[in-house]
């Protein structure tokens, strides 16, 4: 179906001719938006994407708390879900205490959060989602994002899971360019486990140290043009070295409350979509804790459910000191998936100030100004 979004001509005759000359020289488009501009259509499938622990950084969220006061609002409730500064720890972090799993997983949870609600109030919350989909941790905003899990809901099962996975969990992980197929066998040998199927040649592995040192000296040896890096993680999340920390987390998902919610949101653990049910979604969260992050599988899920929008929201990677020249944490994978699967969608951020009000007015023609 042709959808006419800000189109050239003017009145019904101009629509039909040039209908025609796009017909008669094969050059029929499936989306007209002019400039690149994706601007909102009702026939829109919008995927909301948020990312995952190592999006982290100090000074997360100070630019948002200094220019909107619903940001603020989400900070404040978070500090009192929690019982700490989480605007003080995430944005100048003065314990040195943001890298350590049990105040990472909050702090980002809540900037997530805090995007996404600033997001809602530049587009007076008329871009609606038909789902969301998480990284990791990010799993969790998405259930927030879809209304399916209250934010108090998830603050409170993310302070306990850091606190878990921290506490119980060991080893460090590794992101190899390499299938699946072909690392597991390696990592097999060295007593390592998959953690994470993020692109076809991208697969990370967790581990102990030790094992993982060998591990990446068999595969400098066999392959020696790939190059790999090993994560600053405080454990081999995803694997078998959090069967602990799920076993003590159990107790805590049993008595969260998930509602049923119209915005279908995608299982890191199956690489499908959520069942309603909300025993299913609890025991598919306590699974994703020690097996290993389909991300490709989710991407590839969404593209075949037809999502011609995404939109990532939280965190922030790269060298920049301030919040303004962070990059996205899932654009490259979200990119190269595209790409490799020939499926045609937009995408845009909203990790930051700029990105916030660009996306917004990219989408909405949106020129709020902040509080």
């Amino acid at each position: 179906m042709i959808r006419f979004v800000g189109f050239p001509g003017k009145g019904a005759a101009n629509r039909l001719a040039l209908l025609l000359l796009w017909v008669v020289l094969d050059i029929l488009p499936t989306r007209i938006t002019p400039g690149g501009n994706a601007m909102l259509t009702n026939e829109q499938t919008i995927l909301f994407v948020f990312p995952g622990q190592g999006s982290q950084y100090v000074g997360m969220g100070s630019d948002l708390c200094d220019e909107y006061a619903t940001a603020r609002k989400v900070y404040d409730q978070a500090g009192e879900v929690l019982g700490y500064d989480v605007a003080e720890l995430s944005c100048r972090d003065p314990q040195d205490q943001l890298n350590l799993t049990r105040f990472t997983q909050p702090a980002l949870l809540t900037h997530s959060i805090a995007c996404l609600e600033v997001f809602r109030e530049l587009t007076d919350d008329r871009v609606q989602p038909a789902m969301a989909a998480g990284h990791s941790l990010g799993e969790y905003s998405a259930l927030v994002a879809s209304k399916a899990l209250s934010f108090e809901s998830a603050l409170k099962l993310i302070q306990k899971r850091g606190e878990f996975m921290g506490t119980y969990g060991e080893g460090e992980m590794t992101a190899f360019p390499l299938d699946v197929e072909t690392i597991r066998p390696i990592a097999e040998r060295y007593h390592c486990a998959i953690a994470g199927c993020n692109l076809p040649e991208q697969t990370v592995v967790g581990g102990r140290d030790v094992d993982l040192a060998l591990m990446e000296q068999a595969v400098q040896e066999q392959f020696e043009s790939k190059r790999f890096m090993r994560l600053k993680t405080e454990g081999a999340f995803h694997t078998y070295y959090m069967v602990e920390a799920a076993r003590h987390y159990r107790p805590v998902l049993e008595t969260a409350e998930f509602s049923l919610s119209e915005v279908r949101v995608l299982s890191n653990f199956t690489g499908g979509f959520h069942n309603p049910d909300p025993a299913d979604i609890r025991s598919r969260l306590f699974f994703q804790l020690f097996h290993p992050v389909l991300w490709h599988s989710n991407l590839q899920t969404a593209f075949g459910d037809g999502v011609d929008l995404i939109v990532e929201f939280g965190g922030g990677i790269g060298g920049a000191t301030e919040p303004a020249g962070k990059r996205p944490n899932l654009e490259s994978m979200i990119k190269k998936t595209l790409r490799a699967s020939g499926h045609q969608a937009e995408y845009l951020s909203a990790i930051n100030c700029p990105s916030l009000a660009k996306t917004a007015d990219t989408i909405s023609g949106s020129d709020k100004s902040p509080e």
